[in-house]
């Protein structure tokens, strides 16, 4: 059960305002939102079947403490990237196969290599586990894509995607941090590296900011 809800929170959080949340969005403005749910829905499963093998396939080759290092790493990271933000380069014109196929291919392209696929991995590695964390980031793929669906059906104009955007980054990099706590036996050694995280975190996020003031505040349709 842990597995099952850590999963399907911590991809939530990865997929507010991620670029296949926008996908979703933009899918909805122009398809059935019913054709555009089991889309997601299909592709998601198999995008994050794949993910969670090559996440249980870790555990057979590294021991189990370094890869939860490497997880809580990879969540402060993914902080990082949701600050960034993402944003759409034309995948919703992705085929010619009709509505569905055209969802499916669109979001499975998204989905490769996409900050959430990684939770996927990362979270499998964490709780050599593979059920709970498919079926988890898999019902947390559904939750926010289906709230992205509605944005962009019932709102339908443009939102700021700061608050959301941020709320969802200090969440990652607070647990991030304090997996790096749990995962490193020795304390100085774990606040040393707690200390060191915070301050490339800082600097990551100091320089992010300072880009974003020079261009125009993104909004999400």
């Amino acid at each position: 059960m842990t597995a099952f809800l850590a999963s399907l929170a911590f991809v939530v959080l990865a997929e507010m305002g991620d670029k296949t949340q926008l996908l979703a969005m933009a899918f909805a403005v122009r398809y059935r939102w019913q054709t555009v749910m089991w889309g997601v829905f299909a592709a998601t499963v198999v995008n994050h079947l794949f993910a969670v093998l090559i996440g249980n396939y870790l555990t057979q080759l590294i021991p189990i403490h370094y890869i939860q290092i490497a997880a809580s790493v990879s969540f402060i990271v993914f902080g990082l990237w949701t600050i960034r933000g993402d944003k759409l380069n034309g995948e919703e014109n992705a085929s010619r196969y009709g509505p569905f196929w055209t969802i499916v291919i669109a979001f499975f392209m998204a989905e490769m290599g996409d900050k959430t696929q990684l939770a996927t991995i990362a979270l499998s590695a964490k709780f050599n586990t593979l059920l709970p964390v498919w079926i988890g980031s898999t019902t947390g793929m559904m939750l926010a894509d289906g709230l992205g669906i509605i944005i962009g059906i019932v709102l339908g104009k443009k939102i700021p995607e700061r608050t959301v955007k941020w709320a969802a980054a200090i969440v990652f990099i607070f647990f991030g941090l304090f997996g790096l706590y749990e995962s490193i036996d020795n304390r100085m050694i774990a606040f040393g590296s707690i200390a060191i995280a915070i301050a490339v975190t800082g600097t990551a996020i100091y320089f992010m900011s300072y880009r974003n003031k020079k261009s125009p505040d993104r909004k999400m349709k």
